[in-house]
């Protein structure tokens, strides 16, 4: 894979030997989505049992490698969708939230899970002022938990919520403690609050790979808009498992948004996860319908309005190439994601070029005079309505030429 492929072209600058040189990707880059546990807490969003299942299955159908299903212990209902997800034969590995409790543990190999992550603050502040908890406490909960479901046979992906705000002394001699009493598969460098930049979780991740010596996972939240390059970044330094929501629904701003980070892996770095990029927009509008959260029409990578053009210069540069070679004015197809083809708007900032190929397409033939009229009708119809127009409205338009 390279900067120009068949179905995108990005920046050469991207595959500079010099650039490629640095980066340290794991040899296979896994996504975990916690859509069903992280991305419902954003308030105002409940799954029913038969949302999560469904989610869980296009997730699987897509190609997802790990769903955490949600937290059991938060109600019965949670803990039977868990456990339908569990018996319905997915291929991904199936995990769940679990606080560092025994019962909580119990709880979900009742569920049936392959696997916990099992969470304790992991900065100073939030264990000594959010839980009122010394870290001799939250270490011992830590290990007694971990061995548990270790000895129940599930995996542990450990989770110190708040982590990337902690000293990194404390964070890793903390874990380290962790790991060394009791059982860690994996750990995950938890930016709860979406406090890191890039460049700060590479450095982290390079320092928990030097001295924990275990796969490193991410968690970002969104909430300086960075979630996406911080994800990148720290699998950049070698975290081999990325943590994501589908349409970044979650807390506050939201997690770290499934669909931009695993297009921007493909094209721009060449890191193929193995999923299956053209569902992606169908899975999106479902957890859209389900959530009841809209996505942005220009959201990235799902958003119904971000293949096309109402300006009217790059309308007429998408004239004269769309038919030789459109990713001269796209950075990738619309068919890498299933999106509709490029629609040319009409209104305000509409050229001459937007009238000829809306035209053509609604089979009405203009005169050149008739076109430079209709650019003039259209724009004073569009300053008038506050906004572009519709194709009931273009053949109005053109309807009352010559009368």
């Amino acid at each position: 894979m390279g900067y120009r492929e068949d179905q995108w072209w990005v920046a050469p600058a991207n595959y500079a030997p010099e650039i490629t040189a640095q980066h340290a990707f794991a040899p296979q880059v896994k996504i975990l989505d916690t859509t069903l546990r992280d991305g419902e807490q954003q308030p105002g969003i409940v799954f029913s049992r038969e949302d999560k299942v469904a989610i869980a299955k296009q997730l699987d159908a897509i190609g997802i490698h790990k769903i955490e299903a949600g937290t059991p212990a938060v109600s019965q209902g949670d803990a039977d969708a868990i456990r339908e997800i569990c018996d319905s034969g997915l291929k991904a590995e199936i995990y769940c939230f679990v606080r560092n409790v025994v019962s909580d543990i119990e709880l979900a190999k009742k569920c049936g899970v392959q696997g916990v992550l099992a969470e304790v603050p992991g900065s100073e502040h939030l264990l000594n002022q959010g839980m009122k908890w010394s870290v001799e406490k939250a270490i011992k909960a830590a290990c007694e938990a971990t061995s548990a479901a270790h000895e129940l046979g599930m995996k542990v992906t450990f989770f110190p919520a708040d982590g990337s705000r902690a000293s990194l002394d404390f964070l890793l001699d903390t874990l380290s403690a962790i790991k060394e009493g009791g059982h860690v598969d994996a750990v995950t460098l938890v930016d709860t609050f979406g406090a890191f930049s890039p460049e700060g979780a590479a450095y982290t991740v390079r320092k928990m790979l030097s001295r924990l010596q275990c796969p490193i996972e991410v968690h970002c939240h969104e909430d300086f808009g960075l979630s996406v390059a911080t994800t990148i970044a720290a699998l950049r330094a070698g975290a081999s498992c990325a943590h994501v929501t589908v349409n970044g629904i979650g807390e506050r701003t939201g997690n770290t948004p499934l669909e931009p980070l695993l297009v921007s892996l493909r094209a721009l770095y060449g890191i193929d996860t193995g999923i299956d990029l053209s569902r992606l927009l169908s899975l999106s509008k479902d957890v859209e319908k389900r959530s009841g959260m809209s996505v942005s029409p220009v959201k990235a990578i799902v958003g119904e309005r971000i293949f096309g053009w109402e300006t009217g210069m790059p309308v007429a540069m998408w004239k004269n190439c769309k038919d030789t070679d459109p990713l001269v004015m796209l950075p990738y197809l619309w068919t890498l994601v299933k999106q509709r083809p490029p629609y040319i708007y009409t209104g305000k900032k509409s050229g001459a070029a937007n009238i000829a190929l809306v035209a053509a397409e609604l089979g009405i033939t203009l005169s050149e005079e008739d076109t430079k009229t209709m650019v003039n009708l259209v724009k004073e119809r569009a300053i008038q309505a506050k906004r572009d127009l519709s194709r009931e409205e273009f053949k109005a338009l053109a309807e009352t030429l010559g009368k």
